[in-house]
C-alpha cells in the first residue's frame, strides 16, 4: 500500500481515502462519490478496528460482509482497496496510541470510555500508510469526524479532513452498518430519532434558541417510542462539543439513543446563515 500511494504522489496524483470498517451501504458509497470528483486514485480501506470497541461492545458480531463489500467498491470505481489483517496494524509488540484530550472525553467518550483513543490511533496509522491529500468521512459520526480534524491539524498531517453529508432512508432513519441489528419492529421504532430530530428543526426555525427547551423536547418526543432509551440527547458548540445553553452559534443536536439492544447515533447541524445571525440554516 505504502509503495503504491508513494507512486501515485510521484506522478503528482490526488490521492483520496475512505476509511470505512465495512459492511458498506449508500452513506459510505457517497463518499465515494465524493472522492472520485476530487481525487485519482480514489483508496478504499476495509478494517474492523478492535481498539475502538469496549470489552462489552459488538466487535465479535460486528457485521462482515468482505466479498460483497468488494463488489460494491468496484462497482462504486475505487482504484484501490486497503485491507489489512489486524496483526499487520498492531503486531504482538504495539505499544502506541493517540489520544485527542477533550473532545474524546464528552458524549461518546463518555458513554464508550476507550473508543476515540481506538479511532484516533487506526485513524492515525492509515494516514501514514496511505498519505492521501483528502480523507472523507460522514458526519454521522459527528464527533469522530471532529476530533480527527483536531488531530490533522494538532500534529500537522498534510490531509484535509472532508466530512461529508449523512446519507438516510427514505423515512429519515441514518444509514448505518448496525442498522442490520434492527428487527422489522425495531427498524420501525428505530425512525424516531430522526422525528425527535426533525421537530428540534422545526422549533429552532420558529425562534426557540434556549437549549434546555430544545433538549427536554427532544427526551419527550423520544420518551414517546416504547422501544427507545436514551442515552444522550444535547445541544452542543459545533467546535468545543461543549453543552450549549443558548443556540447563537454552529451547533450540534445529538443523539444517542437504544432501540432494544441496538444503539444509534444521529445528529442535526445547526449553522448560522452568516456570521453573527440569528437566522440559521439546517442540515440534516
Amino acid at each position: 500500500m505504502k509503495e503504491m500511494a508513494g507512486q501515485a504522489r510521484a506522478e503528482g496524483r490526488i490521492i483520496g481515502l475512505v476509511p470505512t470498517m465495512g459492511a458498506l451501504h449508500e452513506g459510505h458509497a457517497s463518499l465515494i462519490v465524493r472522492a472520485k470528483r476530487e481525487c485519482s486514485p480514489v483508496i478504499a480501506s476495509i478494517f474492523v478496528n478492535p481498539k475502538q470497541f469496549g470489552p462489552n461492545e459488538d466487535f465479535s458480531k460486528y457485521p462482515r460482509t468482505f466479498e460483497s463489500d468488494v463488489e460494491k467498491l468496484q462497482h462504486a470505481g475505487v482504484d484501490v482497496l486497503f485491507a489489512p489483517e489486524a496483526a499487520e496494524i498492531y503486531p504482538k509488540d504495539f505499544s502506541t496510541h493517540v489520544q485527542v484530550d477533550g473532545l474524546s472525553d464528552r458524549l461518546e467518550g463518555r458513554s464508550r470510555p476507550g473508543h476515540f483513543r481506538g479511532v484516533a490511533t487506526v485513524v492515525m496509522k492509515l494516514l501514514q500508510i496511505v498519505q492521501p491529500n483528502l480523507t472523507y468521512f460522514g458526519r454521522k459520526d459527528a464527533q469522530q469526524a471532529r476530533i480527527i480534524g483536531q488531530m490533522a491539524r494538532d500534529l500537522n498531517l498534510d490531509s484535509e479532513i472532508v466530512v461529508c453529508p449523512i446519507v438516510r432512508e427514505a423515512d429519515g432513519l441514518a444509514l448505518s452498518s448496525r442498522n442490520v441489528y434492527l428487527n422489522p419492529e425495531e427498524r420501525k421504532a428505530a425512525t424516531v430519532l430522526y422525528q425527535a430530530l426533525n421537530a428540534a428543526k422545526q422549533e429552532l426555525s420558529g425562534g426557540v434558541r434556549d437549549a434546555l427547551h430544545l433538549q427536554t423536547s427532544l427526551r419527550r418526543k423520544l420518551s414517546g417510542e416504547k422501544l427507545a432509551a436514551v442515552d444522550y440527547a444535547e445541544i452542543v458548540d459545533a467546535e468545543s462539543f461543549e453543552p450549549v445553553v443558548r443556540v447563537s452559534r454552529a451547533c450540534y443536536v445529538l443523539l444517542a439513543v437504544f432501540i432494544g439492544k441496538t444503539r444509534l447515533i444521529d445528529n442535526l447541524y445547526v449553522v448560522p446563515k452568516e456570521p453573527g445571525s440569528d437566522e440559521f440554516v439546517f442540515q440534516l
